[in-house]
Parts: structure tokens; sequence; C-alpha cells
């Protein structure tokens, strides 16, 4: 872990000195040590300044570079510099440019613009990688190996569509098992031949982002792209593990980001590393959820924040200023999901391009009498005096939430019942009802080990892959609590119908089947009635978007729609199963509904919330050795208080002993290691 190689947590971001003359260098150094900095991501983007043509490379530059930063007491995460490739490479050999959705052959331009299938950037990429390895695989500077950045997008060139057959060919191995894969005698769409595939794109089989004729070829498509970009990145990790074994080699993700399965990237990750930019409406309860999936990405390991802004983004709608207060709090809050490093973009603005007006801890006026820098440093103070105790700190969770990008990707492409099925959104709503009440959740997937968790909800789990539904069986017999919702157990991994009554296989479990779906308008809403009161929840609630018509097959009503001709039909059930139960809501409800069912459960099961709060206050714990870390943050304006009760604590950021109501102020933040 790179946190063996310091006495505290990472603090810098990234930095780009190639753009700035060396006077303006010796002063960010400078500055550096003023604001605690002691890390930075270097060479992100420097591939053309690496790589001036085919044969020849300038690495003076870098050398110097790293010593500099070494001497002054930072360290480096090198990065590969393969984020975007050079203009002298899509001149001389154009199939590195990517082809679009509408068949448009890209020039040279922008950055993520390399075909993943491109035999002219692979060889390229896994090349410079290598020579960069090689060179610094003694450099004491070199703390983290950094391959690419961000990877996305997608291509559809002939390249891909020639790999895409290869792929298929390795996955189903006989065009007879494709064409049942994909049900292709729908449409006379069978194929008898390799070649005759091609690429789903608005040329064929799709229209727009979420519509496609042939939901499985556009699934294996959305798995191809992934594993294509995947390739690409195990290209340059496998060139640096061959001169430095024992290296930290990562790539920076981006939380729920569509394109990519980071479940299965992160078995080819050393460290999950991730950027975080909420924007200043983000509601935080979607920042913690978003950690919290970085951190569920290898089984709670700790992960690194790669990138945070400390002021302000470039590239959303509305670029707002971080309030007072709330980049230490966002800091801290990453923290407490799981985060052992804190690290900006960027370090110093830039004076030109897209980024010149994103956030950095050195703002344009280049000096340190600013607001933002003053934050920055404070945090770094803090950060140095909190020192290790919690390097390496787990959280302690008995509640899981499952996300799989297989389930997300087949519901958006999906030809009904409702375009505003949003899968994430779905996911919030139910991780909200656990953040409201500060009980701690994982975000799983499913391939991960269950037996830990006494709860597990899988809201809209439309796609159930093979051995799942055997594993929640199991779950559920050994006296787990499982709960998961409409449109859920519809179709295998191959998006196709599980026959013999919704919902397929999960229909034993549940003790239940759906016969119908009914897609409500926005304007549309039902009721969620409760047949009797059932903990805090009694009388009716609304509900929308989809109603699931559904019959009993042994599960207990709890409640019942209240509206349209399906009124008095169940919309809430719970079936007993072996030593535990199972949960099934029909329906989309409002959130105050979902929210007491919640405390119900696992009041039931016996998972308390990490701290009784105001509304507002959000509390975290990490444990270690142990020893339990409270993270209690404010996010409201104003000062509040809460009840320690009979723990007693002191305060990691003040060093005050603490017990009995204690206040905090507005967006302020205590880290309580509880005694």
């Amino acid at each position: 872990m790179i946190s063996t190689k310091l006495p505290k947590m990472f603090y810098g971001g990234d930095y780009n000195p190639e753009q700035w003359d060396q006077a303006t260098h010796q002063e960010d150094l400078r500055m550096f040590k003023l604001a605690g900095i002691d890390i930075a991501t270097i060479n992100v983007f420097s591939w053309a300044k690496n790589q001036p043509d085919e044969i020849t490379y300038n690495f003076g530059w870098l050398d110097e570079l790293i010593d500099s930063l070494y001497e002054s007491g930072v360290y480096v995460c090198l990065a590969t510099s393969t984020g975007a490739h050079p203009a002298w490479m899509a001149t001389k050999y154009p199939d590195v440019l990517r082809v679009d959705k509408d068949g448009r052959k890209r020039k040279f331009g922008g950055r993520h613009n390399s075909c993943p299938n491109s035999p002219t950037y692979r060889l390229y990429s896994e090349r410079i990688a290598d020579k960069l390895a090689e060179r610094y695989k003694d450099h004491p500077a070199v703390l983290v190996w950094h391959v690419s950045n961000e990877y996305g997008g997608d291509c559809y060139c002939d390249n891909c569509e020639r790999a895409f057959r290869v792929w298929l060919k390795e996955k189903y191995q006989t065009l007879d098992q494709l064409n049942r894969a994909w049900n292709t005698a729908f449409w006379g769409h069978t194929f008898y031949d390799w070649d005759e595939i091609v690429l789903p794109s608005n040329l064929s089989e799709e229209w727009g982002d979420r519509s496609t004729n042939f939901q499985g070829i556009s699934l294996d498509y959305s798995r191809f792209n992934s594993d294509s970009m995947l390739n690409c990145y195990k290209l340059e990790y496998d060139a640096i593990k061959r001169h430095v074994p024992e290296s930290v080699v990562t790539t920076n993700l981006m939380g729920f980001f569509k394109q990519l399965d980071y479940f299965k990237w992160a078995k080819y990750m050393d460290i999950i590393s991730w950027d975080s930019y909420p924007s200043l409406t983000t509601p935080p309860s979607e920042t913690a959820m978003a950690n919290d999936l970085m951190r569920g990405l290898k089984d709670g390991m700790p992960f690194m924040l790669m990138e945070q802004t400390p002021s302000q983004q470039n590239w959303q709608p509305y670029n707002s200023l971080k309030r007072p207060g709330v980049m230490r709090l966002q800091s801290y809050q990453t923290v407490a999901h799981g985060a052992d490093t804190v690290m900006f973009f960027q370090l110093r603005r830039s004076i030109g391009a897209c980024e010149k007006y994103h956030g950095a801890v050195i703002e344009h006026v280049g000096h340190e009498n600013t607001r933002v820098f003053r934050e920055v440093a404070q945090l770094g103070k803090e950060l140095q005096r909190i020192g290790d105790r919690l390097l390496d700190s787990r959280a302690d969770a008995k509640a899981a939430i499952v996300f799989d990008w297989d389930n997300w990707w087949a519901i958006e492409k999906s030809s009904g019942p409702t375009i505003a099925l949003n899968y994430v959104q779905q996911i919030h709503k139910y991780y909200a009802s656990f953040y409201n009440r500060n009980v701690q959740v994982d975000m799983v997937s499913v391939d991960t080990d269950l037996s830990a968790y006494d709860l597990v909800v899988a809201p809209v789990l439309y796609m159930v892959k093979p051995g799942f539904a055997e594993k929640l069986e199991a779950f559920v017999e050994n006296g787990g609590t499982f709960l998961t919702t409409f449109f859920s157990g519809i179709v295998n991994e191959n998006d196709l119908v599980t026959v013999g009554g919704y919902p397929g296989e999960l229909r034993k479990m549940l003790g239940i089947w759906v016969e119908e779906i009914d897609a409500l308008f926005p304007d549309q809403k039902n009721k969620i009635v409760l047949k009797d009161k059932f903990g805090k929840l009694q009388g009716s609630y609304e509900c929308g978007m989809l109603c699931d018509l559904l019959h009993t097959e042994g599960a207990e009503v709890i409640a019942e729609y209240g509206e349209d001709f399906y009124k008095g039909m169940p919309a809430v059930t719970r079936n007993t199963f072996g030593k535990g139960e199972a949960y099934y809501v029909a329906t989309d409800p409002e959130q105050g509904f979902l929210d007491e069912l919640i405390e119900k459960i696992t009041t039931d099961k016996g998972i308390h919330p990490n701290l009784s709060a105001p509304s507002g206050v959000e509390v975290s714990r990490r444990v270690k050795d142990g020893i339990s870390y409270l993270f209690v943050l404010n996010h409201n304006t104003e000062a509040v208080s809460y009840d320690l009760g009979q723990l007693e604590a002191e305060d990691l950021i003040s060093g005050s002993q603490l017990s009995g109501m204690v206040s905090i102020e507005g967006r302020d933040v205590q880290i309580l290691e509880v005694k």
C-alpha cells in the first residue's frame, strides 16, 4: 500500500510545470511547502513533449522535474502520458483516430481521442510506458504509477469492428450460440458468417443514446468497448510491472461512469483512484455513494482521491465557487468513506485552453494570499497533525447495496417500459435512506461474498446473472434479509426474458409472481396503502413511474395499491424463506416511505446508526486495530449539536476531549477517536 511510504496521508495533486518557466516552478515549490503538499501527479498529458517523433524520446525535462520535486520534499505520482496521442501520430497513422457513432472519422484534437483497438496506439502507448518504467524504476520519488487518464468514449472504426468479431468468437465459440444469445430469429437477423456482424451504431441497430433494435448486440458492444480500453490499460500496466514488480499502478476512475465496468477494471488496479467533482447543488448523499462505490470496487480497500477542485470546475453548466469550508468538508467526507489521499486538480491554474478557469491551489494571481490557498494550507496542517492514525482503516458495514454495470447498460438500452427509469437514481434513493439515518452501507457487485452482511438491497435487479439467484437464496436461507424492487428478475445475462413469470429466478425466494407492469406518465401517481401499521409506516404514500401488478405465492402483503384498476393489489410484500426474509417493493415510492421502510428493516436486523445526529449531519465510521473513528460532517451552514450518549472521544483535528452534548459549527468536521 502507498500508505506505508509516508507517515501521513498523501496531500497534493496534478501539476503541469511544462506549461511554465523555471522561476515559476521554484515559486511553486515554495508555496507547496506552505500548503503541506507532499505529492504531485505529473506527466499526464506530456506524450508530445516526451516523444516528438517515432524514434525520439526526450525525458531530460522529466528527470529535472522529478529530481526538483523530490529535493523539495514532494513525491511523485508518475503518469504514462498516454491520455492524448501526439499530432504526428494522428498524421502518420490515421488508424489511431476514432470513428463516431454516425460513421465520421475524427481528426486530431481533444483528448481521450485514440481508438482502443488501433495497433499503432497500442504499440506506442505500451512502448512509452515501458521506457518510463525502465528509466524511473529506482527513483525514490516515484511512489505511484498513473496509467493514461480518465479512460472513456467509444469507437466504431473498422479496427473495432474486426476486434468485436474476435471478441464475440471468444465469448460464444459458435454462431449458433451467438444467434441464440441475441435472439436473431427476430427480424430475420440470423448470421451465417462472422464477417456479417457489424457494430451497433446509428448506421445499423441504434439511434440516439438509449435506443436499439437488438439489446443483446448493443449490450455486448458495451462490454466489448469496456474490455477494449481495459486491454489498453493492461498493456501499460504490464509494461510497468516488468520493470517495477512491486509498483503501485492505478488509473483515475470517475465514479458512476457508465461506459466502463469498474468492477472488472478493479481486478487490474493495485489501488482504486478516482476524480470527485460534485457541483454546488449535488446532494452530499450522492457524493458519499460514489465514494462508497469506489471503496467497494476492491472489497473495502482504501482508495485514492486523485482529483477534486479546490474551488470551481470549468466544464459544468454553472461553475460555482466552493463556499468557505466546503472544500475541507468534502475532502474529509471522502476520507470518511475510505480515501487514504487528498489530491487536487490542479496545483497551478493554466493560462490558456479549456481548463484555464478550472480551480487550483495556486490561482492566476500567483501568490498565497487567497482564500483558496489559505483553506488548502489549513487542511494540509490538519493532515500533518493526524499523521498515520487513519491510514489503512476500514469501513465496517452490515448492509450492502448491489450495483452492476451490465444491469445498468441493459436497463437503459431496454425498449420499455418507460424512459423515466434511471438505474443510478434508483440506487441513490435506497442509498439515501441509509445515509439519512447514518447507517453504514457498502456498494458491492454480484460477485461479492455476501456472508459478511445482514441486509442486502438490490434495486431494479433487471438482469440476473448466472448463479446470482442461487447466491441470494443461500444468503436469505441462512438468515439474511434481501430487498429488491419493481422491474427485477426480468432477463438473463444476454437480455433474454426469463419465461414462466416475473421475477424469473427470484420468484421462489420472493414468493410472488408479476403479471403486468404499468408505466405511469410523469404527472400520474398512485398510492401505497399500508394494510396495518408497519414500524413507523402507516396510512398511504405516493408512488409512480412503474407499478408491478403482482400475485402472492406465500408472501405476506404489507401494502396495497390505492388507486386505478389494480387498487387492492399488493404493492409491498415480505416473504419468509429459510431463516431469513425477502422484501419486494413493486413500485417507485416517495422518499419518505423508503426512509421509514429501511429504518424498520435495519432496526429489526440490529443494524444501528453510527451516531444519532440532526438532519444534515453525516456520520461515517472507519475502524483500525479495534479503534473506531467517527467522522462527523456538518453539511449545514449553521452550528448544530448532537449527543454522544455514553461515548467519550478525542477529536483528532482539534485535540479536544468530547462527551455528552457536542456542538459542531456549520460546514465543520470532527474526527472522533472513540475511547
